[in-house]
């Protein structure tokens, strides 16, 4: 069997530098993968990056994105002039004013970088292709390659936020379509019931081996200060403007707690969640997009609540240097408004830390609430600050739950599981209409 996994067009996979959730899937899984079978991985070539290149046996093939890029920057500059009366038919006929059909969803985005992938396929003579997300790259695919299974692997909710029609017509020649959570594969299910049979569910995961506690995290008891620990990227969907209004409670109690934040700045295109989510408090995150970025409203926010002194935006980490992030916290905190299945969930549970997250997405899929975690309403922050501080004021609890995190992290979400699972669904594609 010959896999080849598609990534986003936006995403550069190097095994020195992982940035984002899907470079990391790609990367573990495939690595994995090229134990049974032979595997192929597609994605953005980098700057002095080979075009083909050979990693624990995965062969990359690196290709380049300059046409679309070049394009996508002319859009957006077109679009603003687009607020002028003058543009207005110009916008409506390149950017699709319809927010169900955005520019990111059309069959022009990146149309240079899939058609480059989906000729090479073809040569490659790949049995299963495995997509990220963008559900455009089906249909051309498909044209390229009749007979190659396809697999659509959703990360988000794009195939129920979009236009519904566009969509169908996509998801009829896929073979299956994967939601990273049950949450996000149930919607599907629910809005193309005549799709159903496709549609599975397969987690995320953590590398169980690498992310480790060490000596019951020793190191962070020495002075007895209190460390929470916030990881992702820095963008209103990520509710780091809940965390440090609940934060400020803490801080009442315990004056010397840190709360440290640990990512990019990366903020998230507001079309891309914000405005095609029906929930009021996602949609409500528009505020955050006017004026300054929202990394500075959180710096000013810190600076009015007080609480400077008691958090640190660490920036971006290296992903394997993160343990050293998840060593030294007390308690793991997810704040999101809107969230799939977050891979620093699994792994902090991974080293064994309990884990205070919104119940949103996947995230009841992975935080056992009272066994592994507590689990509090998104945008509240009264429900977030106790939870926060009944973790901070129980040792006991706190090691109870990250035992019983570490369990459940080894058992249900290591890659090795993952790509298991995987496995058993490619074959089972493969064998139909055989």
């Amino acid at each position: 069997m010959k896999i080849a996994f598609v990534h986003q067009p936006s995403g550069i996979i190097s095994s020195s530098f992982l940035g984002g959730s899907i470079d990391i899937w790609i990367y573990e899984i495939a690595r994995r993968m090229a134990r049974f079978c032979d595997v192929v991985v597609y994605t953005k070539k980098g700057r002095h990056q080979k075009r083909v290149e050979y990693d624990q046996g995965v062969k990359y093939r690196r290709i380049s994105a300059a046409v679309d890029e070049w394009f996508n920057y002319v859009s957006k500059v077109v679009d603003k002039l687009g607020r002028f009366p003058s543009f207005h038919d110009v916008r409506r006929a390149l950017f699709f004013s319809n927010v169900r059909r955005p520019l990111f969803a059309s069959n022009l985005y990146y149309l240079t970088y899939i058609l480059q992938v989906a000729k090479d396929l073809r040569a490659e003579k790949c049995d299963i292709v495995h997509l990220h997300n963008f559900s455009q790259f089906v249909p051309i695919i498909r044209a390229f390659n009749p007979k190659i299974k396809i697999v659509l692997h959703m990360h988000c909710q794009w195939l129920t936020q979009l236009d519904r029609k566009i969509i169908e017509r996509r998801l009829r020649e896929t073979d299956l379509i994967i939601g990273c959570c049950n949450y996000i594969t149930e919607k599907i299910r629910h809005t193309f019931p005549q799709f159903a049979e496709r549609c599975q569910t397969v987690f995320n995961g953590a590398d169980v081996d690498h992310f480790v506690s060490k000596n019951g995290h020793s190191a962070k008891k020495k002075n007895g200060i209190n460390r929470l620990l916030w990881l992702g990227r820095i963008s209103p969907e990520k509710g780091l403007h809940v965390l440090l209004d609940a934060f400020r409670k803490v801080v009442e109690r315990y004056p010397q707690a840190q709360l440290e934040i640990v990512g990019p700045q990366w903020q998230v295109p507001i079309e891309f969640i914000a405005a095609l989510n029906d929930d009021a408090k996602v949609s409500g995150l528009a505020f955050y997009y006017r004026n300054s970025s929202y990394f500075c409203q959180l710096q000013k926010r810190v600076v009015s609540l007080n609480i400077a002194n008691n958090v640190t935006f660490t920036g971006f980490v290296p992903y394997r240097h993160l343990i050293n992030n998840y060593r030294y916290a007390d308690v793991f905190v997810n704040s999101s408004l809107s969230d799939s299945f977050p891979l620093p969930i699994l792994e902090a549970m991974a080293c064994e830390l309990p884990v205070v997250a919104t119940r949103v997405g996947g995230i009841p899929d992975a935080v056992a609430n009272g066994k592994t975690g507590l689990l509090v309403e998104p945008g509240d922050a009264v429900t977030l600050a106790e939870a926060m501080l009944r973790l901070l004021s129980d040792e006991d609890l706190r090691k109870s739950m990250g035992k019983a995190a570490r369990k459940q992290a080894v058992e249900l979400f290591s890659w090795e599981q993952i790509v298991t699972k995987l496995l058993y669904l490619y074959e089972n594609i493969c064998e139909t209409n055989e």
